[in-house]
């Protein structure tokens, strides 16, 4: 197992468990989604190849509040980074016996308008806690159908726009049901679903190095399925989901799968169905994921420090409180890797946050957790200023949080706050805590050769214009003689050469 450093400091490679308690082999009774052609399964096995920065950890699916502790907390970041207690695989898995969707799971306003999460018995649930997806279904009210009827019209017209339909899935209710989404996915991200590759066989994939991890992971989707599939069928996309995240990685080598990336291919599967999903996930994978597609963590860690400058620049106590607690942002990482797909068991929430994703810039992920941050500020500041209390508040993700009202925060904070500004901020951060890690080792090596801690240095002009430098008292001494003298000169040289050269 490779070391982790805290998230505060360079993420190297790592490994993370990844283990689920066995699904539940419950046979739900119908559902409309899914009319695609379905393949065999295949028997499968393989070990891990990726450390942490292509992996997600997943935990149990239980549904009750995981209690968080110091030790749980330490091991996440300084060990092997768990996400969750090895302890949890051991609970039951309760099967979702809701009704079935019609329509995949049509989205609904909660109270007041908002588009609010389901409330489960209880309220929150870590963010890497994976639980059975709720399809249940909720009947349009008036606003929705007035918007559907719009988007109806709209697709009856060849003359409509790309910023047209980005209009309508980043607005209120987003896309309203499956059937438009199947038909307004792929056109926001530029795919004909008229021109689509068929997809090859389980059998000609199976000797990709990545096979065996793929499965795994694969096989721990079952709750991430809709209820109500026979269990031949349910097999059968299983299959189609490993077909579909190969063909991805074998046509891009330098992309790395990463543990999380089937959660965000298994919505566009039962949205889209198996060949089109596959074209609009070579093009994310090459665009919105990118980042979090290569060889180490750097990356992602790089545009999860974004969330500190955001939270900074619109509650600056509250950013201070959670860099006090050394909190780090590791709670956000499933988040951001996932599209939040991995961390909520509502379907209509995740495919909600997927018609505004794929409608918006690859880094408003970022702007959502940084919303949800600020929009919890409360409960942050009643908790102990710790990094275990702190870290496993932000890890349980509210099930009833308000998503219409969160996406508007986050387009107002995307608006004020671009990432070009932002990027300036997360230099400064990074070239701070490198500074502080240079300071840190100094002071190491002066109490290793000399027993005590070294002496305070002044705050002087030379350390604002040279903070690299080091400066000791000899130092400082002759840096400062050496610009009484710079200074005298320049002084003699005023006073006696440039009068003469007036009078000439």
């Amino acid at each position: 197992m490779e070391r982790v450093e805290p998230i505060n400091g360079p993420l190297e490679k790592r490994t993370l468990p990844y283990g689920d308690a066995e699904d539940s082999d419950e046979q739900p009774e119908s559902q409309s989604m899914l009319d695609e052609s379905v393949g065999p399964i295949v028997s499968k096995s393989g070990d891990k190849k990726f450390g942490m920065s292509r992996e997600l950890a997943d935990g149990d699916g239980g549904s009750g509040v995981q209690r968080c502790s110091d030790d749980d907390v330490r091991d996440e970041t300084t060990e092997s980074t768990r996400l969750i207690d090895e302890e949890e695989v051991q609970k039951g898995e309760k099967q979702d016996e809701g009704e079935p969707s019609s329509n995949g799971g049509t989205t609904s306003p909660g109270l007041n308008g908002k588009n609010i999460a389901l409330v489960q018995p209880n309220n929150h649930r870590r963010s890497d806690e994976p639980t059975e997806l709720s399809f249940e279904k909720f009947p349009e009210n008036h606003e929705e159908k007035l918007k559907r009827i719009k988007i109806e019209n709209a697709l009856d017209d060849p003359k409509t726009t790309l910023e047209t339909w980005k209009q309508f899935a980043k607005s209120e209710y987003g896309l309203i049901n499956d059937d438009l989404r199947r038909k307004i996915w792929p056109l926001l991200v530029g795919v004909d679903p008229q021109q689509v590759d068929p997809a090859p066989s389980l059998e000609e994939l199976n000797s990709h190095p990545e096979y065996n991890q793929v499965v795994l992971d694969v096989n721990r989707s079952l709750k991430r399925f809709p209820p109500g599939i026979p269990y031949e069928q349910r097999v059968a996309l299983q299959d189609q989901l490993t077909v579909l995240i190969l063909r991805v990685i074998i046509k891009y080598p330098h992309l790395k799968y990463y543990q999380g990336y089937h959660d965000v291919a298994i919505t566009f599967l039962l949205v889209v169905g198996e060949e089109v999903a596959f074209h609009v996930m070579e093009i994310l994978s090459t665009n919105h994921l990118v980042e979090c597609m290569q060889e180490t963590m750097e990356p992602t860690q790089r545009r999860l420090m974004f969330i500190y400058p955001l939270v900074r620049r619109e509650n600056a106590a509250l950013c201070s409180y959670l860099e006090r607690s050394t909190v780090g942002t590791l709670f956000a990482l499933p988040w951001y890797l996932t599209w939040f797909g991995h961390s909520l068991n509502s379907y209509r929430s995740v495919v909600r946050l997927y018609d505004y994703f794929l409608a918006s810039d690859f880094l408003l992920p970022i702007y959502v957790t940084s919303a949800i941050v600020i929009y919890r500020q409360n409960e942050i500041f009643q908790e102990d200023c710790d990094m275990a209390s702190l870290h496993c508040l932000l890890s349980q993700l509210p099930e009833d949080l308000p998503f219409e009202y969160l996406l508007k925060s986050a387009e107002n904070l995307y608006r004020k706050y671009p990432p070009r500004v932002i990027e300036k901020d997360v230099e400064t951060m990074i070239a701070k805590e490198k500074q502080q890690r240079l300071n840190e080792e100094r002071e190491r090596e002066y109490r290793k050769r000399y027993g005590k801690k070294p002496p305070p240095v002044p705050n002087s002009i030379i350390s604002r214009f040279l903070p690299h430098l080091q400066l000791s008292r000899r130092s400082v001494f002759v840096t400062t003689a050496f610009s009484i003298l710079v200074g005298f000169c320049a002084y003699y040289y005023r006073a006696h050469y440039i009068p003469l050269a007036a009078v000439r």
